[in-house]
């Protein structure tokens, strides 16, 4: 974690504002970077995201994320795949109604005007080629929104504007931020120096020996780990999508942190898993909370 200047957080009951990043899967590791930083006593008064970012964030704003993370934890792949539902539609692959409907099973249908923590989500219109910050509305509209991967994900309509993934544009919307009352602002980016990914790969086989996967989008993402990853010509259509998205956020988010440096910066490394292994919550959650925990103790916090 990098502190702007020499401004400084209140180590216990200073209030934040929090900025979560784009970033596929690895967006669930800032679940564990909330943890930690609630137990060290940060207020956090207002979270803005973009993509799994904006998920997390939204449902942290809802008062759920001690919930969210358990169900997340209890997930296998098999659980998660069978809450896609293939749409096979000119603008997308999936419709995105079943993982809606059962988050919504966890957060409820809360307008975003009336959560407890100011929450904004941050999408993009493709018509209008410009970022979207939704602060008020469906909770459910705004995050749809904002994790409307192109390609992968159909557009989501919201107030006549078809939208997508906030992280186009936004990969770490820190200027959606600043407009908050809070004092100062921490971000978490999900561009950080690489390391080797935790655990056995996701790759291996399934704990109950059946099949892997049985449909034909789970077929799909599956042929995207059958690549040499330090061979491009041999990736999967998935995993050549995945990364140049990847590296179109991590160059944007570099950018705006030399534009606008948070007071705090909290860093998950960028290979920590593959950009849609969202199976693996439960070791992504402890990267999180042990990223977290080495930057703030480095940082005396």
């Amino acid at each position: 974690m990098a502190a702007a200047g020499d401004d400084r957080i209140a180590p216990r009951g200073e209030r934040i504002a929090l900025v979560l990043g784009a970033g596929g899967a690895r967006g669930l590791a800032q679940i564990g970077v909330i943890e930690v930083l609630e137990e060290r006593g940060f207020r956090i008064e207002a979270v803005c995201g973009s993509s799994s970012g904006a998920l997390v964030g939204g449902i942290f704003a809802a008062g759920r994320l001690r919930e969210f993370d358990r169900r997340l934890r209890a997930m296998s792949r098999r659980d998660f795949l069978r809450l896609l539902d293939p749409g096979w539609r000119r603008s997308g692959v999936l419709g995105g109604a079943r993982l809606v409907a059962a988050m919504r099973e966890v957060v409820g249908d809360p307008l975003i005007e009336a959560l407890p923590v100011a929450f904004t989500a941050v999408a993009v219109d493709l018509e209008r080629q410009r970022e979207v910050w939704i602060r008020e509305g469906r909770l459910w509209d705004a995050l749809r929104a904002s994790f409307a991967i192109p390609g992968l994900f159909t557009p989501h309509r919201v107030n006549g504007r078809a939208l997508v993934d906030g992280g186009l544009l936004a990969p770490l919307p820190i200027a959606a931020t600043r407009l908050s009352d809070a004092h100062r602002l921490v971000a978490v980016d999900m561009h950080g120096w690489p390391r080797r990914p935790p655990g056995e790969p996701a790759r291996s086989q399934p704990e109950d020996g059946g099949p892997t996967i049985t449909s034909r989008l789970g077929q799909w993402l599956e042929r995207a780990a059958g690549g040499d990853e330090g061979d491009a010509m041999r990736m999967g259509l998935p995993e050549i999508m995945s990364r140049s998205l990847d590296t179109m956020q991590a160059q944007i988010s570099r950018v705006q942190l030399a534009l606008d440096p948070p007071e705090l910066l909290i860093r998950i490394p960028r290979d920590v898993c593959s950009f849609y292994e969202f199976w693996r919550a439960a070791e992504l959650i402890d990267v999180g909370r042990a990223v977290a925990i080495r930057a703030l103790d480095a940082a005396g916090y």
